[in-house]
C-alpha cells in the first residue's frame, strides 16, 4: 500500500481527464472559424435555399448532440462508469472530426451540396456533440471524484481551463489555416468554401484520438468503484493519491454517505436540484457562447481589419482569466466570484448595447469601445460562470443522487445553449442594443440569485452534500 499520497499520481490522471474539457472547447469553438466557408458551400445548393435560419441550425446543431449526451451521460456514468463513458465520447469526438470533414462518404458526391449532405453533416456534428455532452458532465464529475477536498475547486477549474485553452488552441488552428490561403488580406473565397472548412474540422481528429488512447490508461473513480461493491480497487486509487491512513477514512466516509446505491431524485428535496439547474441555465442565458461562436462575425461588422486576430487576442485575455479562477476558487470560495462575474458580465454587456444605441458602426463610439466591452464580458465570465458553474455541478449533489442529478442539470445547460445560440443571429437582426440588455438582465438577475439561493461548498467533502441538504 501507499503510505504517503501522490499529487504526481493526482495531477496525470487529472491532465488526462481534462483533455476531455479541451475537446469540449474544440468542438464548440471550431464553428467560429468555419462557419462562413460553410455558409458559403451550402449557399450553392440548387435543390434548396439555405437561409439564415438553416444557417443558424447547421451552426448549432453540435447542441442537439449535447442534449442528448449530457441526457444520457447519467445513465452512462453509472451503468459503465466514468471512464468508460468518457472513452465513448473520446470515440464520438474522432467519428465526428471526420465525418464533418467529408460528410460525403459513402453516399454523396463530393462538392455537390444538397438538402440530403446538409443533414448528413448535421449528423457528424450531432454524433460530436454527443461526445460533448458525455464529456461536459462526466470529466468534472470524474475530477471531483477523484481529488481530495481542499484541491477539488481547483482541479475541477482547471477543466474550465481545458475548455478554453481548447477554444484558443482551435482559434489559432482555425487562424493558420486562413493565413495560409490569404493573399493581400483577403482570404482565398473559393479555397474556403471548398477546403478550408473541411480542413478547421478535420483537425480536431488528432487531439480526440489521442484521448481515447489515454482515458484507457487511467483508474475508474475511487466513488464508483465503492458504490459498486469493488472496496479494494477503491482503496487502491485512494491511496495513490491520498496515503493509505487517509484513504481507509474517505473509504468509511463515501459509505456512510451511501446507506443505498441510488436514491430517488428529490430524496434531498426540490431545492437542491432546482439550484443545480439554475446555475446551468444561467451560465448560458448571459448569453456567452453566442459571443463565442460568432465572435469573428461580429468583430468584422464592427469594423475590425482582421477579426480572427481579435478572435486568437480574446482567447488569450480568457485563458488568463480563467487561471484567475483556478489560483482563487479555494482561497476567495464559490459565491463571491460568480456575483463579482455576473456584476462585470453586466457591465461588459451594457457597453455593447450603448455602442449599438448609439448607431454601432456608423455611430459615434469607435469599435474599440464594442470590443473592449465584449472583452470585460468575456472575461468576467471567465473567472466566474464558466469554471465555477461546472465545480458547482460537479460537487453540489449527494452521492447517490449525483450521477441523475448531473445528468438533469448539464441537459438543462445545453438547452438553455441551443436556445441562446441558435436564435442570437435573429435576435442580432432584430436589434443588437436589445439583444445586449437582455443579456445584461440576465446577468444582473444571476448574481441575486446565487446570493439568495446558492450555498458556499468550499472546503466540504462530497459526502458533506448529504448533511448539507439532508434527506427530506
Amino acid at each position: 500500500m501507499f503510505m504517503n499520497g501522490s499529487k504526481t499520481y493526482l495531477f496525470s490522471i487529472v491532465l488526462v481527464a481534462v483533455i476531455g474539457g479541451l475537446l469540449f472547447g474544440y468542438d464548440t469553438a471550431v464553428i467560429s472559424g468555419a462557419e462562413k466557408g460553410l455558409q458559403a458551400f451550402f449557399a450553392a445548393a440548387t435543390d434548396f435555399t439555405y437561409t439564415d435560419g438553416w444557417h443558424g441550425i447547421t451552426c448549432s446543431s453540435a447542441l442537439i448532440g449535447c442534449i442528448i449526451g449530457s441526457a444520457l451521460s447519467g445513465l452512462l456514468a453509472t451503468r459503465l462508469g466514468r471512464k468508460k463513458s468518457l472513452f465513448v465520447a473520446g470515440v464520438l469526438f474522432f467519428l465526428s472530426a471526420l465525418g464533418s470533414w467529408y460528410p460525403e462518404f459513402l453516399f454523396f458526391n463530393y462538392g455537390e451540396p444538397s438538402f440530403s449532405l446538409l443533414i448528413a453533416f448535421n449528423c457528424y456534428r450531432i454524433l460530436g456533440g454527443i461526445g460533448v455532452g458525455l464529456a461536459s458532465a462526466i470529466c468534472p464529475m470524474y475530477i471531483a471524484e477523484v481529488a481530495p477536498a481542499n484541491m477539488r475547486g481547483t482541479l475541477v477549474s482547471w477543466n474550465q481551463f481545458a475548455i478554453i485553452f481548447g477554444q484558443l488552441v482551435v482559434y489559432f488552428v482555425n487562424f493558420v489555416i486562413m493565413k495560409n490561403h490569404t493573399i493581400l488580406d483577403v482570404v482565398d473565397a473559393d479555397w474556403y468554401m471548398a477546403t478550408g472548412w473541411r480542413t478547421m474540422f478535420v483537425s480536431e481528429g488528432f487531439p480526440a484520438g489521442i484521448f481515447a488512447l489515454l482515458i484507457l490508461a487511467v483508474p475508474e473513480t475511487p466513488r464508483y468503484l465503492a458504490l459498486n461493491g469493488s472496496d479494494d480497487k477503491a482503496l487502491h486509487v485512494l491511496s495513490r493519491i491520498n496515503g493509505e491512513e487517509k484513504a481507509k477514512g474517505i473509504l468509511a466516509e463515501i459509505h456512510e454517505s451511501a446507506v443505498e446505491k441510488t436514491e430517488k431524485l428529490f430524496t434531498y428535496g426540490f431545492l437542491v436540484i432546482f439550484v443545480g439547474i439554475m446555475v446551468s441555465v444561467f451560465q448560458q442565458t448571459v448569453g456567452i457562447n453566442a459571443v463565442l461562436y460568432y465572435g469573428p462575425r461580429i468583430f468584422e461588422e464592427m469594423g475590425m481589419d482582421n477579426p480572427m486576430t481579435v478572435q486568437v487576442i480574446m482567447g488569450i485575455v480568457n485563458i488568463s482569466f480563467t487561471l484567475l479562477a483556478v489560483f482563487t476558487v479555494e482561497k476567495l470560495g464559490r459565491k463571491p466570484l460568480l456575483i463579482v462575474g455576473s456584476l462585470g458580465m453586466a457591465v461588459g454587456a451594457f457597453g455593447v448595447m450603448i455602442y449599438f444605441m448609439l448607431g454601432g458602426f456608423e455611430g459615434s463610439l469607435p469599435g474599440m469601445f464594442a470590443a473592449t466591452s465584449i472583452m470585460v464580458y468575456t472575461a468576467s465570465f471567465m473567472f466566474s460562470w464558466g469554471p465555477i458553474a461546472w465545480v458547482l455541478i460537479a460537487e453540489i449533489f449527494p452521492n447517490t443522487i449525483r450521477g441523475a442529478a448531473v445528468a438533469i442539470a448539464v441537459a438543462f445547460q445545453w438547452i438553455s445553449n441551443f436556445i441562446v445560440s441558435s436564435t442570437f443571429v435573429s435576435m442580432l437582426n432584430w436589434s443588437p442594443s436589445g439583444t445586449y440588455s437582455i443579456f445584461g438582465i440576465v446577468c444582473v438577475v444571476a448574481a441575486i440569485f446565487v446570493w439568495r439561493l446558492v450555498p458556499e461548498t468550499k472546503g466540504k467533502t462530497l459526502e458533506d452534500m448529504t448533511k448539507l441538504w439532508g434527506r427530506k
